[in-house]
């Protein structure tokens, strides 16, 4: 082989070996961060970041708790209302809302849904249909308000998940509502209201109370209205119209009963008023009589015979003093009497005076 064609395999060669060795390259970091100072502070730039984007923090507000879950385990001990730090990817925070919400039950115009206050704290539901004791459908509108316990928070969470209202409370209503009303028919619901309202409070407590845990705590209960079916309604009216048509009549009845019975106590109260007072004057006249005969009696015992002559002198004297004045006077003398009777005449016809004794 020429040597020129040698000299050019070689080189071949070498550059073949050449080709399969492969070198990285080398890096070198950016000029700003050499030095311990730059990357001191390349290292707090990539934490910062790294907080922005993985927020690592959470605030729980009044009202709330915390529920920190690691690696999708929760822990029963909520995170009371501050500022907590997490893991990020490993642990995850919820919070739960404790205050106390509303459910609303009325008619409104979309039935197969619910509304909810901006807060979410109240909540809407189509009014609950029942059937009454006869199986007549009536809607039935209250209100609930309840509130989470928020040392049940994390079993709540990991046993009904975030929509456990619409799986504890809604159900239970609406189950009570039904097995209480339904014992009534409906023309006795509007008179036992408050006795249904107290026994439907009671039920739900009671329902309650049985839950593993007690999760929700009760705060009140308010029915609001019970819709009867318009034939019910017009029923109970004219039920209603012919009570107060008969009370109506009861009450003249006993009016006229009472006017009568006080004309009679009247009538009676005047005639015991006559009755009293004619005794009254009769026992007077009694009285009088009794004391007329007593003074006769006393006048006809004081009467002597010395006291006649007396009187008859007196009487004499009188019929001198008489003549004196009138020698023209005319006397009667009534004979068997005492005392005679006395008449003078002036010029016959004058005037005439009378006295008896």
């Amino acid at each position: 082989m020429p040597a020129d064609l040698n000299g050019w395999m070689n080189n071949k060669n070498d550059n073949s070996k050449n080709e399969n060795k492969f070198e990285p390259p080398k890096f070198e970091p950016p000029k700003f961060i050499q030095g311990s100072s730059g990357l001191g502070i390349f290292i707090v730039a990539v934490l910062i970041v790294a907080g922005l984007i993985f927020r690592p923090w959470v605030i729980i507000n009044s009202g709330e708790v915390g529920i920190l879950a690691t690696t999708g385990k929760y822990e029963q001990k909520p995170l009371l209302p501050g500022l907590h730090f997490f893991v990020p990817v490993i642990q995850k925070v919820y919070v739960i809302d404790t205050k106390v919400h509303m459910i609303n039950y009325k008619r409104i115009n979309n039935e197969a849904g619910s509304m909810a206050d901006r807060y979410g704290t109240i909540k809407v539901y189509p009014a609950i249909n029942v059937l009454d004791a006869r199986g007549l459908p009536i809607l039935v509108e209250l209100s609930v308000s309840y509130r989470l316990d928020p040392n049940q928070a994390a079993y709540t969470l990991e046993t009904y998940g975030k929509n456990w209202e619409d799986k504890i409370i809604n159900p239970m209503v609406r189950d009570v509502v039904r097995n209480v009303i339904g014992k009534y028919p409906a023309e006795e619901l509007p008179v036992k209201r408050n006795e249904i309202a107290t026994l439907i409070e009671a039920k739900m407590r009671e329902q309650l109370a049985k839950l593993p845990h007690k999760p929700v705590v009760f705060e009140s209960f308010q029915l609001r209205d019970i819709i009867l079916p318009q034939n019910i309604k017009t029923q109970i009216e004219r039920v209603q119209i012919a009570k107060q048509e008969s009370e109506r009549a009861k009450y003249e009845v006993l009016r006229a009963k009472q006017e009568a019975e006080r004309k009679a106590a009247i009538a009676t109260g005047n005639a015991q008023a006559r009755e009293i007072e004619a005794k009254g004057k009769a026992q007077a006249m009694i009285i009088e009589s009794k004391a007329q005969a007593s003074a006769n009696k006393i006048i006809s015992e004081s009467l002597t015979l010395k006291l006649l002559k007396l009187k008859a002198l007196e009487v004499q004297g009188r019929f001198n003093d008489a003549l004196k004045v009138n020698k023209d006077a005319k006397i009667f003398l009534t004979p068997g009497g005492a005392v005679p009777n006395i008449w003078m005449n002036i010029d016959d016809n004058k005037k005439a005076l009378s006295t008896n004794r």
